[in-house]
C-alpha cells in the first residue's frame, strides 16, 4: 500500500519504518530540509539515530508530492500544529483517501480534541484515531506492540487493522473517538506527576499512587466529555498510562523529574529536544475540568506547579491532606 506521512518526528518516522518493513511505500513529509536530506540521502532519522532505515521510505517538503498517491494519510505531528498543518495539505486530499490522526493532546486556544479539528478542517473525510501504549523508540525495533483504532466507520477500522497488523503489532479497534482521545492526551500530565515524583526521591508507593487515582481523574473527565468507562481501563487508557508513566522513554516523565528538580519549564524543554505534550497540554486540561465540574486535584496542582510557582513538593503535601474519602 501507498501511504503518506505527514511528519517526521521519532513517532512518525517510527510508524514510516515499520510500515516499510512490511512492504509498504512510505512517502514522509518534514517541513525541514535537513530532516529530508538526511532520510533520503544518509536513510537516517534525526530523532532515531540508532535505527536504519529500510527500502520504501522517502521523504519530501512537498505537501501535493507527500499525498499525491497514498491510500492513507497518518497524520503526525504535535497536537498544537496539527490544524495549520491540515490546513495546509488539506486542497490535496482525494475522497478517497482515510486520514488517520496519530497525534495525541488538545488543540491550545480552541480546547478541542483533535478528532473536533479533523471535522472543522476536513468535514467530509473519512477519519481514525490510532492510540495505545507505544513508544517510537521500540516500534522502530520491532517490539511487540498493541495498538488502537478508534473510528465511526467499519471500512476505515478495517483497512487500518489490515495495514498494521502483524506478528509484531497487534490491532485492536473501537468507535469509542472521544474516550480514546481523553485517554491519550491526559495520561501524559499524570506521566509528569510520575516524572516529579522520582525527582523529588519518592518511591514506588508514590508512583503506584499517582498512577492509580491519575486513572481515576482521566475517566471521569472522559465520560463527562462522552467516552465510554471501559475505554479508560483498556490499552489507550490504563496501557498508555502505565507504558507513559514508567518508561526511560517517556518525555513528560523527563519533563516532571527535571522541573522537580528545579529546572524552569524552557530549560526542561530545551533539554528535552522535544516537544513535552504534558506541558503544552495542562492548560487546556485544567479549562476542560472547570467546564465539566470534574474534580481533578492532581490536574489542578500540575497547573499550579507549572504556572502558578508552586513547589513541587509542596503539591505533593497538598495532594495527601486532601479532604479524606471513599474510594
Amino acid at each position: 500500500m501507498k501511504i503518506c506521512v505527514i511528519g517526521s518526528g521519532s513517532w512518525g518516522m517510527a510508524l514510516s519504518i515499520y510500515l516499510a518493513n512490511q512492504g509498504n511505500t512510505i512517502k514522509v513529509w518534514s517541513f525541514s530540509e535537513e530532516e529530508k536530506n538526511k532520510i533520503n540521502e544518509e536513510k537516517k532519522c534525526i530523532f532515531l539515530p540508532n535505527v536504519d532505515l529500510p527500502k520504501g521510505i522517502v521523504c519530501t517538503n512537498s505537501y501535493e508530492e507527500a499525498l499525491q498517491e497514498a491510500e492513507i494519510i497518518l497524520h503526525v505531528t504535535p497536537s498544537k500544529f496539527v490544524r495549520n498543518t491540515i490546513k495546509g495539505y488539506k486542497d490535496f486530499v482525494k475522497p478517497e483517501q482515510i486520514l488517520l490522526m496519530c497525534s495525541k493532546g488538545f488543540e491550545a486556544g480552541t480546547n478541542l480534541t483533535l478528532d473536533e479539528v479533523i471535522k472543522q478542517e476536513l468535514p467530509k473525510i473519512k477519519y481514525g484515531i490510532l492510540s495505545g501504549p507505544s513508544h517510537a523508540e521500540e516500534v522502530a525495533i520491532g517490539v511487540p506492540t498493541a495498538l488502537v483504532v478508534a473510528s465511526k466507520d467499519d471500512a476505515v477500522k478495517q483497512k487500518v487493522s489490515d495495514v498494521f497488523k502483524s506478528n509484531l503489532l497487534r490491532m485492536y479497534h473501537t468507535d469509542d473517538i472521544k474516550g480514546v482521545e481523553i485517554g491519550g492526551a491526559l495520561k501524559n500530565i499524570i506521566a509528569f506527576c510520575a516524572g516529579a515524583a522520582a525527582g523529588l526521591n519518592f518511591g514506588d508507593n508514590t508512583f503506584a499512587m499517582l498512577a492509580t487515582r491519575g486513572l481515576v481523574e482521566i475517566t471521569r473527565l472522559g465520560i463527562s466529555m462522552g467516552g465510554e468507562s471501559k475505554t479508560f481501563y483498556g490499552l489507550t487508557g490504563l496501557g498508555d498510562l502505565i507504558v507513559t508513566c514508567g518508561s526511560k522513554h517517556s518525555r513528560n516523565r523527563r519533563a516532571g523529574e527535571l522541573i522537580a528538580k528545579g529546572y524552569s519549564i524552557e530549560e526542561a524543554k530545551k533539554e528535552i529536544g522535544m516537544t513535552v505534550e504534558s506541558i503544552d497540554n495542562i492548560d487546556v486540561a485544567y479549562y476542560l475540568s472547570q467546564k465539566y465540574g470534574v474534580e481533578m486535584p492532581i490536574v489542578e496542582t500540575v497547573y499550579d506547579v507549572l504556572y502558578n510557582q508552586l513547589e513541587p513538593k509542596k503539591a505533593v503535601d497538598i495532594l495527601m491532606t486532601r479532604e479524606l474519602k471513599a474510594e
